[in-house]
């Protein structure tokens, strides 16, 4: 007798095991904010809430010697630092997510739009972000290192040498200042795009393929000035005197890092919660972080596969179905 055919068979097989429900994550990065580390409790209790909410695997990037570096590494090293790490990570090779908390969501936006090679971000969140910057350095405290971050900010914020050994002085901006920020200002206005002469296509396009962009205002935030940056929105050059929202920002209208562009395709949620600077509750952080962190399932639709991996399984077929052949032809 004949042996069947059997594609036919393998093919349905196939297509039927496309329609088993099957669960999978994304994993996600934290990246933490200006003064902390890792290791400390809030932060690492924090990943690993977000990581058993979600069923999707977390891992904490730390910068250099975590405290210090944060402070003092421009932030331009930051992001290279974290680019080079998530790289190096294997689970994040098919892409990832971020959650960012204060400072650390302008190095996750610089791996967004700096990291060359890096995997891709899928959802962002972001926790209290200074993106359109801040009229005052984060509050710090009166120990001996602060003493010294004190000293450095009198130095005059937007020279080299304070720019080069003082993180925060990389998203300083001063309203009544902006020929000088513009000047002497080594990270936000790249990141922002702001330079006339310098906008760069590529950050755009990067920036704007995220599928979605969280952005998480506190209500009585009081470290960011005005808390309204974590939205992106700003103080109108020159002037104390009121707060742009974000679509009546220069950097908006014009479009100058894909913000719009996300916005006019529904994937910006812009959340307000109450509470001071990065105090989330348990209960927003699974209404407006999980979400976006969650597995998903394939359950009612066809998984997709590249066009490198369609050759694979047909020659899984064929193979199957010469040995199929050969165990006929000898019985």
């Amino acid at each position: 007798m004949a042996a069947p055919p059997l594609i036919p068979i393998v093919s349905i097989f196939i297509f039927f095991l496309l329609f088993i429900p099957v669960s999978y994550s994304v994993p996600f990065i934290v990246l933490h904010g200006i003064g902390d580390q890792c290791s400390n409790r809030g932060v690492s209790k924090f990943t690993e809430l977000l990581s058993n909410w979600s069923g999707s695997k977390g891992y904490c990037i730390e910068i250099g010697s975590g405290t210090w570096d944060s402070w003092m590494l421009p932030l331009q090293e930051q992001a290279e630092i974290v680019c080079n790490k998530v790289k190096k990570i294997e689970k994040l090779s098919e892409g990832y997510n971020i959650v960012g908390l204060s400072q650390g969501n302008l190095i996750g936006r610089g791996v967004v739009e700096f990291c060359e090679g890096g995997p891709p971000v899928k959802n962002f969140v972001s926790l209290g972000g200074p993106h359109a910057g801040t009229a005052s350095v984060p509050l710090c405290g009166s120990g001996l290192f602060c003493i010294i971050v004190d000293n450095l900010i009198k130095l005059e914020i937007y020279s080299d040498y304070v720019q080069a050994h003082l993180a925060p002085s990389g998203y300083l901006k001063i309203p009544t200042d902006i020929p000088d920020y513009l000047k002497g200002c080594r990270f936000l206005p790249k990141l922002n795009n702001e330079l006339p002469n310098k906008r760069n296509a590529t950050y755009k396009e990067r920036f704007s393929s995220l599928q979605n962009l969280v952005l998480v205002m506190f209500e009585d935030d009081t470290v960011l000035i005005p808390r309204e940056t974590s939205w992106f929105g700003y103080y109108p050059d020159g002037a104390f005197n009121s707060v742009l929202p974000p679509q009546e920002t220069a950097l908006y209208v014009e479009d100058w890092i894909g913000l719009k562009t996300l916005d006019d395709a529904g994937k910006v949620k812009y959340v307000s919660v109450s509470g001071n600077h990065l105090g989330i509750s348990d209960s927003d952080m699974k209404k407006y972080i999980v979400p976006y962190l969650e597995a998903a399932s394939t359950k009612g639709m066809i998984v997709e596969l590249s066009p490198y991996q369609w050759p694979s399984i047909w020659s899984f077929i064929k193979v199957v179905e010469d040995t199929w052949n050969g165990v006929l032809l000898h019985t």
